[in-house]
């Protein structure tokens, strides 16, 4: 067992009936020596996992361990919701759906489906990363963030992934009224060539956008008959998630018609 996982050991020892445990007892219940586990619990210590407390110095879980939990609440539920919209959507869509979350200046994909209506599709990779500025994704959020954000955003280098990438901060600005004005952003080969996307910002409770939620398609299957049953089925599921997740669409997100019924479940 490495040094880390001889550290990480000594959390399991924690529990409910005994929340607090002193050095003595910690090395009698882990089988190492007080030397080795005072020098793991220090290690431990020094990065919030542990803290120690009382007269005794007794040690119990730290602030680190509290936060990482937090967040896992957070973010397993929230990715189970998404994959069940983006189910939905590849089946309605017979196209590849995928979620991204905003993390600093890029996006992070936590999600996606495959529909196999096809012998081809666009392919994800886990924990991808979309630049804001080349993906259908990336400018839906883009456009609905505060200005300095975009400011920020448009002022560093813009990375060309394909020759259609639009990497003008001034092009881009002229797109974020009319994704604003629409509620959706779209794509062609601004990322991957020969893939065309849409996609829909997702909302927290604080009305900022926080990811978006988007259907891709190789360029020659988008047809007007599938934009129009990708943008009734983005436009119709990914404001219902941003509820589900207990978020708040602004009041200026633009209200929708579908131009199609939407393909029924089960």
């Amino acid at each position: 067992m490495g040094t880390t996982s001889k550290a990480l050991s000594l959390l399991n020892f924690f529990s409910r009936a005994q929340s607090e445990i002193g050095l003595s007892d910690m090395a009698r219940l882990s089988g190492m020596n007080k030397a080795t586990v005072h020098r793991l619990l220090t290690e431990l210590a020094t990065h919030g996992f542990v803290e120690q407390t009382g007269s005794g110095r007794e040690y119990r879980l730290g602030p680190a361990v509290l936060r990482l939990a937090a967040l896992r609440e957070h973010t397993v539920p929230m990715r189970e919701m998404a994959q069940q919209v983006l189910e939905e959507l590849s089946r309605a869509t017979g196209e590849t759906a995928h979620m991204s979350v905003l993390s600093g200046e890029t996006l992070a994909t936590t999600a996606y489906t495959y529909s196999h209506a096809h012998g081809t599709m666009v392919m994800m990779e886990d924990a991808e990363v979309l630049d804001l500025h080349a993906t259908s994704s990336g400018l839906s959020v883009l456009a609905f963030s505060p200005p300095a954000f975009i400011d920020t955003v448009l002022s560093a280098p813009l990375r060309a992934r394909t020759p259609q990438t639009v990497t003008d901060p001034n092009a881009i600005r002229a797109m974020l009224p009319t994704i604003r004005a629409r509620g959706y952003a779209t794509s062609i080969g601004g990322f991957e060539e020969d893939v065309h996307s849409y996609a829909v910002p997702v909302f927290d409770a604080r009305m900022q956008a926080m990811g978006a939620v988007a259907v891709a398609t190789p360029v020659s299957r988008m047809t007007g008959v599938l934009r129009a049953r990708v943008l009734d089925e983005l436009m119709t599921r990914v404001p219902a998630l941003t509820r589900l997740m207990g978020g708040f669409l602004p009041s200026t997100f633009p209200t929708f018609e579908p131009q199609q019924p939407l393909q029924k479940e089960g």
